[in-house]
């Protein structure tokens, strides 16, 4: 009966995550040791900021076209409402997971310059690549440095 509920409760659970694939929480802190063995892109951005309008779209493409085995995509939002961050998702949805840093500690850690703002992480965490802005003539170097960080991981000895 045990394992009956922890089942039906599991099933729950992942029917929950898929059907709504991004998720959002608030945070203080960030560790990457929970995406270890995937390429991590985490892009920060704010409601008033035009270049991630964007940004949305490409980064949903993303989403579609690499398995989240491979690539997680994190952004960041940095509004110190939160009302303004969902306004501006429901104008451009995310198909990848939200964190609200209203405080600006994610900001700090990383010295987020500009709006948008962007790091690429290896599968160890090791921040591989930086991008202040979001320049649609610039979306082939992007997407090549996350190619080449998966086909790395993917590459590694140890790698699934």
């Amino acid at each position: 009966m045990k394992k009956i509920i922890f089942y039906s409760v599991l099933l729950t659970n992942l029917a929950l995550h898929l059907a709504s694939p991004a998720k959002s929480e608030e945070i203080d802190s960030l560790n990457l040791d929970q995406y270890r063995g995937k390429v991590v892109y985490l892009d920060f951005w704010a409601s008033w900021c035009v270049p991630c309008r964007k940004s949305f779209p490409w980064m949903n493409q993303l989403t579609e076209k690499y398995s989240n085995d491979d690539l997680v995509i994190l952004a960041v939002n940095l509004d110190k409402k939160k009302k303004l961050a969902e306004v501006f998702l429901k104008e451009n949805p995310a198909n990848f997971n939200i964190i609200y840093d209203p405080k600006g500690k994610l900001a700090k850690r990383f010295k987020i310059k500009g709006m948008p703002s962007s790091v690429i992480f290896d599968g160890e965490g090791k921040p591989i690549a930086a991008h202040t802005g979001f320049f649609v003539k610039k979306i082939e170097q992007y997407e090549q440095e996350i190619i080449s960080a998966i086909d790395n991981e993917q590459n590694k000895p140890d790698a699934k």
